[in-house]
């Protein structure tokens, strides 16, 4: 068993631990880290687990820890804060687009990665980036919806020229 140290930053704070060299992220986040990260189905296909690694959405049950070695790793935990959630974790909310919330973080993620390649995306191209991310509660309209509230929102602030932190409550 080959053993070696770890550090990355996770959600901002160095995180440091003697792994194996086979663990995977999310085990690290989990164990290591303290973060929620879920473990779905262990073979990348429910996207449970999603995190983003140096600002790029990645599944973390894909990825082997060494891999993030001094990198910089963001889970659900690092996005906004129960009093200032981002845009598209308060149209989630508004939206009803989580029930149990064990997909939430993966939806978010690609999300959020959609909304940042595409501002003001359609319905279908929302549910093409959601593609790889699996609910088993929702039916996905909601998530869709939520999605698309938070585009239109981002939208009208860019389009105001007062105060554009209003557009986004």
């Amino acid at each position: 068993m080959i053993r070696q140290k770890l550090t990355l930053a996770v959600n901002g704070a160095p995180v440091s631990a003697e792994i194996e060299s086979r663990e995977l992220l999310v085990h690290f986040l989990r164990d290591h880290a303290g973060t929620g990260t879920h473990i779905g189905c262990d073979t990348s296909q429910c996207g449970a687990c999603t995190v983003q690694i140096d600002g790029k959405t990645a599944k973390s049950c894909t990825v082997l820890a060494v891999q993030a070695q001094g990198r910089t790793v963001t889970t659900i935990e690092g996005l906004g804060t129960p009093k200032s959630l981002t845009p598209l974790q308060q149209a989630f909310t508004e939206a009803h687009g989580l029930q149990c919330g064990f997909c939430t973080p993966g939806m978010i993620f690609a999300g959020q990665a959609l909304l940042d390649r595409v501002p003001n995306p359609t319905e279908e191209q929302v549910r093409e980036a959601l593609h790889g991310n699996l609910c088993r509660c929702t039916g996905y309209q909601n998530i869709v919806s939520a999605i698309l509230l938070a585009a239109s929102r981002v939208q009208q602030a860019a389009d105001s020229p007062a105060k554009p932190e209003e557009a986004l409550r």
